[in-house]
């Protein structure tokens, strides 16, 4: 049984149509692929899925259950938890102060627990750190703890941001364009993380135009155009399509 199903999704912007009739499904640990031209309708899928924007039409499924027109929190608690094309972190926060901030959704502690420093909040704040440290360490940031988010290279930061959503425990991961502005060097060490955050458990479904990325990371690429789904498929056959090459590859782009 697939882990999240998309079925017959349609989105619309009063006369714009964003998504149209999109249907797709992520089977548990794959990393699937996402691309296309921008406009396609990949953002605003994230956002429907993610529960920021509903859908005007269609499913969503997680885990069998349906989930559409759920809040943001709740699909987060659920397990499907997101990142952003552009950074989202708190800059004058260190790099461990980021990671406790983006334990929230997992911790029952609240604002009495914290003044009066109960038990509970004394044993969430244990396991806060600890979970931190274990990701820093995971991801290669143990150096950087407590570093200002605002000091970090541009490669550093989007690892941070993978830690950040790590800290939530999610089961299905989406990753928006994290490859937007590194270099190919921090491209190679972004990939090899992803990988290896798959390898803990964690599903993955990534946005991204860096092609060398996902043609070697993903399983199955799904293309978009004009919100409406024109492939899928394993890599080699994406690339060899002629209508992924007429409206975004423009040649094919080997697999390494």
């Amino acid at each position: 049984m697939a882990l999240f199903e998309v079925d017959r999704l349609t989105k619309r912007f009063g006369g714009v149509t964003a998504l149209e009739d999109f249907s797709f499904a992520v089977g548990p640990g794959e990393i699937v692929g996402l691309i296309g031209p921008n406009g396609a309708g990949k953002t605003t899928l994230f956002n429907v899925i993610t529960g920021f924007e509903p859908p005007t039409a269609g499913r969503l499924r997680f885990r069998g259950e349906d989930i559409t027109g759920w809040p943001p929190h709740r699909i987060a608690l659920a397990g499907i938890v997101r990142t952003y094309q552009k950074t989202s972190v708190f800059p004058q926060l260190s790099v461990l102060e980021n990671l406790r901030i983006g334990r929230h959704r997992r911790t029952a502690a609240g604002l009495a627990d914290a003044l009066f420093r109960t038990a509970r909040h004394r044993r969430e704040a244990s396991e806060t750190s600890a979970r931190a440290m274990e990701i820093l360490g995971f991801l290669g940031l143990e150096a950087e703890r407590e570093r200002r988010a605002a000091g970090l290279p541009y490669g550093l930061l989007r690892k941070l941001e993978l830690a950040i959503a790590l800290m939530s425990e999610p089961t299905l991961l989406c990753l928006d364009e994290p490859a937007a502005g590194l270099n190919p060097t921090e491209t190679n060490a972004l990939g090899q993380a992803i990988a290896r955050i798959r390898e803990t458990g964690v599903t993955i479904v990534l946005v991204e135009h860096n092609m060398d990325l996902v043609m070697n990371l993903c399983e199955r690429v799904a293309v978009l155009h004009f919100g409406r789904k024109i492939a899928e498929g394993p890599p080699g056959p994406i690339q060899a399509n002629p209508e992924v090459v007429r409206v975004y590859l423009g040649e094919a782009v080997p697999v390494a």
